[in-house]
């Protein structure tokens, strides 16, 4: 009977290794491994972070380096020598190095900025000199570009001359002699053509481009229509400044989605991960919001404190306070839900906002009716099998069900118009955040609740 010896994890294999000290081997083994295996080995050695990226390659180091959160990429740059910092922030990627060093406070984005080569230096400054969210910090200027006078043998003598330090070659930029785009050309078109053929035989003139001014959530949407992998980015004199890659939009996709999730629960959006944040900023982040809600919430003392004569007079309206208060929210938070992904996704904008407000109004209804018609049979049922709402139940019934519908109606309209009211006033519509859509509509629904059961009661039970 024979057993095999089980291989040994890569985490096991960095701890045998790291404790021979010898920066040959450590290094040969990390630049031998995944990048994404690297980042996990940072992520499990903490003690080590700083010491696995200083003996990596300064390539394999930067790619590593990137895919790390901010607060790893924070504590690494506070640990490594300052050489090995500047060499690491020159092979950076320029949009990569400008998203990170817009995190850091300005005396440190300062420090660092001397350590990097004149040219980078250059290269970030212009960058970091772009509105903060727009295009222009994420595009890097490491491109491929050729004339419309270049033959294809002259194209691929380019390619192999400045491709490898191009973020992406899928695409070649064609531009003239001010530094004007004229187009852009996929590869493939060059592979397939003649070697004697100009570009300028090759030129459509239709391609798509960004403004580096464009704001970059905006831009989701077009590389999707489009099925790019990267856009140029120029200036408006048509100047070709960059180019921003899928990869740079889909990371502010993510960082966009997490803020508009933090948001819709009724807090701050966090810029670091929830473990990272001091306990303090966190408390700050949270209590804003709640601050908000509780005193909106005081609105709901009001409304009941006008109607404490008829609460006396029918004391079983105050039985379906909480049926009615959560019919409204959770019709409102639904609505707005709906809308805000819908907007997220570039389904919808506020121009259709009489034809989404259709759309609720029939959906609002209908659910409202629904839940309704549960209403008076709750009532009704509870009147035959436990003798409960008095002699009156049937009209106490009818009105109850009369209210749900309105709230949910009213619920409805609120949740799927305020994001867009707030999107037409300039404002993030994720602040309208489910707990906000809740507390403004418990609000106004104890009013439709109580104003629908004072009318179809008046005159029997107040």
């Amino acid at each position: 009977m024979s057993t095999e010896l089980e291989e040994p994890t890569l985490q096991e294999q960095f701890e045998s290794i790291i404790q021979t000290e010898d920066k040959l081997i450590i290094k040969k083994f990390l630049d031998d491994q995944n990048i994404s295996d690297v980042a996990s080995l940072i992520y499990d050695f903490t003690d080590y972070d700083s010491q696995i990226i200083a003996n990596m390659s300064v390539h394999r180091a930067a790619s590593v380096f990137k895919i790390l959160d901010l607060s790893e990429q924070k504590k690494i740059i506070q640990e490594l020598p300052a050489n090995t910092t500047a060499n690491l922030l020159n092979e950076l990627p320029a949009d990569d190095r400008t998203d990170f060093l817009e995190e850091l406070p300005s005396n440190v984005v300062r420090e660092l900025i001397k350590l990097m080569d004149p040219e980078e230096r250059k290269v970030t400054l212009s960058l970091l000199g772009y509105p903060e969210n727009s295009i222009g910090r994420l595009m890097t200027p490491d491109y491929v570009y050729v004339y419309p006078w270049n033959t294809i043998e002259e194209v691929f003598s380019t390619i192999r001359k400045y491709g490898k330090d191009s973020e992406t070659i899928n695409v070649i930029y064609v531009i003239n002699e001010k530094g004007e785009l004229l187009d852009d050309i996929r590869i493939s078109d060059f592979i397939l053509s003649a070697p004697d053929k100009k570009v300028s035989e090759l030129m459509d003139e239709r391609f798509i481009s960004l403004r580096a001014e464009d704001d970059q959530e905006t831009v989701s949407e077009i590389f999707k229509m489009n099925n790019r992998v990267a856009l140029p980015v120029i200036s408006q004199s048509n100047k070709l400044l960059g180019i921003v890659t899928i990869d740079d939009i889909l990371w502010v996709a993510t960082e966009e989605f997490s803020e508009d999730m933090q948001k819709m629960g009724g807090t701050s959006a966090l810029e670091e991960p929830y473990l990272d944040i001091p306990i303090f900023r966190l408390y700050k982040k949270r209590i804003i919001w709640l601050i908000i809600l509780f005193v909106g919430e005081t609105m709901t003392i009001a409304a009941m404190s006008s109607f404490q004569k008829t609460l006396e007079q029918v004391l079983v309206l105050s039985t379906f306070i909480p049926l009615i208060i959560s019919s409204g929210g959770n019709s409102g938070s639904q609505a707005a839900t709906l809308i805000i992904q819908a907007m997220a996704l570039g389904e919808v904008t506020v121009i259709d906002w009489w034809q989404i407000a259709k759309r609720e109004i029939k959906s609002g209804l209908m659910m409202g009716i629904t839940l309704g018609v549960f209403g008076f049979i709750i009532v009704y049922g509870g009147s035959l099998v436990f003798n409960l709402f008095g002699e009156h139940y049937i009209r106490i019934g009818f009105a109850i069900g009369t209210a749900i519908i309105g709230v949910v109606l009213w619920g409805t309209i609120m949740g799927s118009m305020l994001p867009l009211l707030l999107k037409r006033l300039g404002a993030d519509p994720a602040t309208s955040s489910t707990p906000f859509i809740a507390t403004l509509v418990d609000v106004t629904g104890l009013l439709i609740y109580f104003g629908t059961a004072f009318l179809m009661l008046k005159g029997v039970l107040l």
